[in-house]
């Protein structure tokens, strides 16, 4: 039995992770016409057509989907035997880390953690970009380094988690408003116009649900996609917002918090990244930081 080119792991690593025979030409420095004998040969190889036509792109078939995560991880791990072992030196380290986070983290967190990257490596610049969705692909592709965040069933079972912090919902509301005096009840705080807080604009969430088991219901005169703009309302309003409370503390200065007065459901918020950066160094270092810096930030 001939022993086959592994090197055609390499092309089929990119052509999956691309869906375009162009794109992963580009990638690998290939001509196009170079690429697609290479597709032909993966498709002698393998015995399937890996990428079948609809209508001007490519798309995987079930054989193709299924090789997926194991060939990159695959290349991942020979990429990692083949690579020289290296001492990590912090302070001659230069290297820019992307972080996808939701609001607030940066506002709460970010300070620290750039102090203490200055301190331990003056030539790391870290890069946040915002979090719209709890898909995986720009941790697998490599735009993203590290996110944070609540893990989602979206998210792709290879992606590494490590937990970072617990939150709980409180309530936020104007400095003045009425629910600054006197004890608050499930009632009290149902009565009050609310903000809800959806990406995808759902009128409904966690808040509700909790509601229902005091046969009560809010009423939600808006919505909006985020933390930042529920407290600029509510802080210019009557309105009150509902919020993960370790997660907006500098957004909330000047305004009155109070604990909700009814059992809510319990945040958690993780790191996540992809395990092809398990073994490596600065990524270790960087992930020991965010850990560090989310533990003692309270």
């Amino acid at each position: 039995m001939s022993t086959p080119d592994f090197n055609l792991l390499v092309t089929l690593d990119v052509l999956l992770a691309e869906g375009n025979v162009a794109r992963a030409a580009q990638r690998l420095r290939l001509s196009p016409s170079a690429m697609s004998r290479a597709l032909a040969r993966l498709r002698e190889t393998t015995g399937d057509p890996l990428l079948v036509r609809a209508g001007r792109g490519l798309v995987p078939t079930p054989r193709a989907l299924e090789l997926r995560e194991r060939v990159s991880q695959l290349v991942q791990d020979a990429q990692a035997v083949l690579r020289p072992a290296e001492t990590l030196n912090l302070k001659q380290l230069v290297r820019t880390f992307t972080l996808r986070t939701r609001e607030g983290f940066v506002e709460n967190f970010g300070p620290d953690l750039i102090a203490r990257v200055g301190a331990e490596a003056p030539g790391v610049r870290l890069c946040f970009v915002q979090k719209q969705d709890k898909e995986s692909r720009s941790l697998r592709d490599g735009t993203v380094d590290l996110e944070t965040g609540v893990v989602g069933d979206v998210m792709s079972p290879e992606v590494r988690t490590r937990v970072l912090f617990r939150d709980r919902f409180i309530g936020v509301a104007r400095a003045g408003h009425a629910l600054s005096r006197g004890k608050i009840t499930p009632a009290r705080y149902a009565a009050g116009r609310h903000i809800g807080i959806s990406r995808r604009g759902l009128a409904e969430g966690p808040i509700d649900a909790a509601l229902k088991a005091f046969g009560l219901e809010r009423q939600i005169a808006t919505i909006v996609g985020g933390f930042s703009a529920a407290l600029a309302l509510a802080r210019a309003s009557d309105l009150i917002a509902t919020v993960p409370e370790r997660h907006t503390g500098n957004l909330r200065v000047g305004m009155h918090s109070f604990p909700l007065p009814f059992p809510a459901p319990e945040v958690i918020i993780s790191m996540l990244w992809h395990p092809r950066m398990d073994a490596d160094p600065a990524h270790r270092w960087l992930r020991g930081l965010v850990l560090d810096i989310c533990a003692a930030t309270r």
